[in-house]
């Protein structure tokens, strides 16, 4: 595979077969804190994972890798990803790679706090949201915040500008 603009990351991620209440059981169980977003998002009825178990192969790549040193908006990197022979994570992928991807470097020491932006080390799943609703969280993304792994939901709207270095999850077809 290859993609514009350098090295990217790749991950085989088992999901599907699990209830949301398994999930969250196990992410309890794996010591992953959640945020609020995430919360409401895991109770949300639009929020459905699938009965079947299926393995997915995930790229990781930053908005400047697809080609945006200045930034993007969500729909814009999207369609690049598309276009590039990419395809949108199912949401169900961010719980499940929380769960598998255990070694997620460091993201918060030397950074100062963001607002209205992805923070330093996030990795965001890009799915599609479950709501156009401002007031509903539009998916996931990973951090790891003084040691501890968490799972947590953002909220963004369609202006929303993604910094050229934020890293995004898709999946390979």
């Amino acid at each position: 595979m290859t993609y514009p603009n350098g090295h990217f990351a790749s991950r085989a991620v088992s999901v599907g077969g699990q209830s949301k209440q398994e999930l969250l059981a196990q992410l309890v169980a794996g010591g992953v804190e959640l945020n609020e977003a995430a919360h409401i998002l895991f109770s949300s009825d639009r929020f459905a994972p699938s009965d079947a178990h299926q393995s997915l192969v995930t790229v990781e790549l930053t908005v400047r890798q697809l080609g945006f040193a200045q930034g993007a908006t969500t729909a814009v990197l999207h369609d690049k990803a598309v276009a590039l022979g990419l395809r949108l994570a199912p949401l169900e992928l961010g719980p499940y790679l929380r769960l598998q991807y255990l070694d997620q470097p460091e993201g918060h020491d030397g950074f100062p706090a963001t607002k209205h932006r992805a923070p330093p080390g996030a990795l965001t799943v890009a799915s599609a949201p479950l709501s156009e609703d401002a007031a509903f969280p539009k998916g996931f993304y990973l951090r790891r915040i003084q040691g501890v792994l968490w799972l947590r939901g953002y909220w963004c709207d369609a202006a929303n500008v993604w910094d050229a270095d934020d890293r995004l999850i898709f999946c390979h077809p």
